[in-house]
């Protein structure tokens, strides 16, 4: 694999559905996914949302405990092939669960037949951060200590997800843990400041800028600086960090957060790759099961996560017997 990859795609199939899509975001989503609306009612939104989205087949579900919080697993129903990827949901910090991500979770242990384990990390405003960032170390230090190499693991999240896939790999370096063997992030959060925004000319039929602001004022600590590589990590340590994929629409406000971090990452020897999806807004890898977009960038996910795979032309097999909820 070359140190850095930037790629392009343009998808050209499905238009009138791209089309209606867009349209029902812009209505359903960023028309009530934001203040003044009440938090408890935008939930309400986002499981409705989501709860229809086509399941995979061949995959089995089971709700556990990691690290003393809730999660889900997703596995093959013919086994895992010794991998499992630890998923970092979005929804601003303040949204989202593993249920309203199951569509696309189940979609990435279908392709990758690897183990899957959403967290249900905790969220703001009543838990601001660290707190979903230290969920999320002692899911994955809980891993290990399941049987899980950290060559067999992968950290992957969308959004604020993607936040804390970053922030999680920073804060295991300063601990002294040994690193996963990837990460992968869909429309990562990399810049808590706000200062850089995208504007696209389609606009983003996702994301309102009054639900980022109420993100970062649920995040954060109060008087908290927004450029704390605690919140922020392309203000953080970015050498060393584990080969990284990162996948973006050009159609949403998070466009920079991503371009501005791979150039970071890559001036700092981290392997990137980055791909661009024009005419495509924030975490569309959503829609897998319905864009064909959606699921072309989760077959890319596969590819790049079993890199080592192909180099070695040798299976990741476990190290040990792998304890199961």
């Amino acid at each position: 694999m070359t140190a850095y990859v930037d790629q392009e795609f343009t998808p050209e199939a499905q238009p009138r559905l791209r089309a209606s899509l867009r349209a029902v975001l812009r209505i359903f989503f960023r028309g009530l996914i934001r203040p003044p609306v009440p938090l408890a009612l935008q939930r309400l939104v986002l499981s409705a949302l989501t709860c229809a989205m086509p399941l995979a087949r061949g995959v089995s579900r089971r709700r556990g405990l990691i690290a003393e919080r809730p999660c889900e697993w997703h596995r093959p129903a013919e086994g895992s092939d010794g991998r499992v990827m630890l998923y970092l949901h979005g929804g601003a910090f303040i949204l989202g669960s593993p249920a309203t991500h199951r569509s696309l979770c189940s979609a990435m242990v279908s392709r990758g037949k690897w183990d899957l384990c959403a967290l249900d990390y905790r969220l703001a405003p009543t838990y601001p951060n660290p707190a979903a960032r230290d969920d999320c170390v002692a899911a994955y230090q809980a891993l290990l200590t399941r049987g899980y190499r950290p060559e067999q693991i992968t950290i992957a999240g969308d959004s604020a997800g993607g936040n804390l896939v970053l922030v999680t790999a920073q804060r295991l370096q300063q601990l002294g843990l040994p690193m996963p063997e990837s990460l992968v992030c869909f429309s990562p959060v990399t810049d808590f400041t706000g200062e850089q925004m995208h504007n696209p000319a389609a606009g983003d039929p996702l994301i309102h800028p009054a639900w980022m602001d109420l993100a970062r004022d649920a995040y954060c600590q109060p008087g908290q600086d927004r450029a704390d590589p605690a919140v922020s990590p392309l203000y953080g340590k970015l050498r060393g960090l584990p080969r990284l994929l990162l996948q973006v629409g050009e159609d949403e406000l998070l466009l920079n957060d991503s371009l501005r971090l791979a150039d970071a990452a890559r001036a700092e020897g981290v392997q990137v790759r980055l791909e661009r999806y024009k005419g495509l807004w924030h975490v569309f890898q959503a829609h897998t099961g319905l864009l064909k977009a959606s699921d072309q960038a989760l077959d890319r996910v596969v590819d790049f996560v079993r890199i080592d795979e192909a180099s070695t032309n040798k299976p990741i097999a476990a190290a040990a017997p792998i304890k199961r909820d």
